[in-house]
């Protein structure tokens, strides 16, 4: 017997999905009504860590509830960005993106326990950064290594006699070397650890040889004398190191066209509503547009940006495309 809903049915149905209506609003109306959770995808004291604990007391103070950062390192930002997709999307679980965990990793990793575009809804741009091209400055002096072409010289007279350390596998530090090694036909023995900050502390131990860091989280150990900036990665040079070239620049014409910066943003569960989302977004573009955190970023090397979501959407679709190509140009894998 085939059932055939009644009038009676058909209204206790509608009515039903507008009382789900009214409680969704109800919630985005009452958000935030307990603690939000930002889900850093790496190791404290990487430039992710650093983005993520610069934005949560501003929103802390935008809101009236605390944002608690936790870091949840591991698989190159997977196991962080795994959390947060199959989190509820009540906006109380966070992600701080990377061009890692949504620009790169889908390229890079044969297979992945979350869709990058499908289980998340982008927020806001936080900021944009060079990577910075460093050697533990001990090491460099040892080895008479000065700048770009110095270090070329050294890696074909001597492959994979340096360690180049990085944020982990499939991150936008491991895919400028990567990439840097591709260009120039060398190799470095790449050295993945759970984020910047377990990474820099070998660096200046002198564990480990090279990185292309993100440039916020190595600002103050450059300024310290303890690692040497022998390039950034963007294609202008960055006003928090004027002096330091770009990689194109410094390395002549086997690294023309040689480009690999990074940015971390902020996106929720797919499903989380528009209007919490758009509070976020509008609470991070007003923090980052005051002067105190906009010339504390800068300082660092951050280009602060608070976007809108469907910008933010644009440009990790673009990325989607731009790493993909260097993914396969440089033959990068996952360790």
């Amino acid at each position: 017997m085939t059932f055939k809903p009644n009038r009676r049915s058909a209204l206790a149905a509608s009515a039903a999905t507008a009382l789900l209506l009214i409680a969704s609003q109800a919630s985005a109306d009452t958000w935030p009504s307990k603690p939000v959770k930002i889900v850093v995808p790496f190791a404290p004291g990487g430039t992710t860590d650093i983005l993520a604990r610069a934005v949560a007391p501003e929103l802390s103070k935008a809101f009236g509830q605390q944002f608690i950062v936790d870091n949840r390192a591991g698989a190159g930002g997977n196991i962080g960005a795994e959390l947060v997709a199959k989190a509820p999307n009540d906006g109380y679980t966070l992600l701080m993106g990377t061009v890692g965990t949504h620009g790169i990793n889908r390229a890079l990793y044969k297979s992945l326990p979350f869709d990058p575009i499908k289980d998340f809804v982008p927020i806001t741009l936080v900021a944009a950064v060079p990577n910075v091209m460093e050697m533990n400055a001990e090491k460099a002096k040892q080895l008479g290594i000065a700048n770009v072409q110095d270090f070329v010289k050294y890696l074909k007279a001597n492959p994979n006699r340096l360690n180049m350390a990085s944020s982990g596998s499939g991150t936008s530090i491991h895919l400028s070397g990567e990439l840097f090694k591709s260009m120039t036909g060398t190799q470095m023995t790449h050295v993945p650890y759970k984020g910047s900050g377990p990474a820099l502390m070998d660096m200046v131990a002198g564990n480990a040889d090279v990185m292309f860091d993100n440039l916020p989280s190595s600002m103050q150990q450059i300024k310290g004398g303890k690692l040497v900036a022998l390039a950034v990665t963007s294609s202008q040079r960055s006003t928090a190191l004027p002096d330091v070239p770009t990689v194109e620049e410094a390395g002549g014409p086997a690294l023309k066209g040689y480009e690999a910066s990074s940015w971390f943003g902020l996106l929720a569960p797919a499903g989380t509503s528009p209007e919490i989302v758009n509070k976020v977004q509008q609470a991070v573009a007003k923090s980052l547009g005051t002067p105190e955190v906009k010339e504390k970023m800068q300082a660092q090397g951050a280009i602060p940006s608070g976007n809108t979501p469907a910008q933010f959407t644009k440009l990790i679709a673009d990325e989607h495309v731009k790493w993909a190509k260097v993914v396969k140009d440089s033959g990068a894998t996952v360790d």
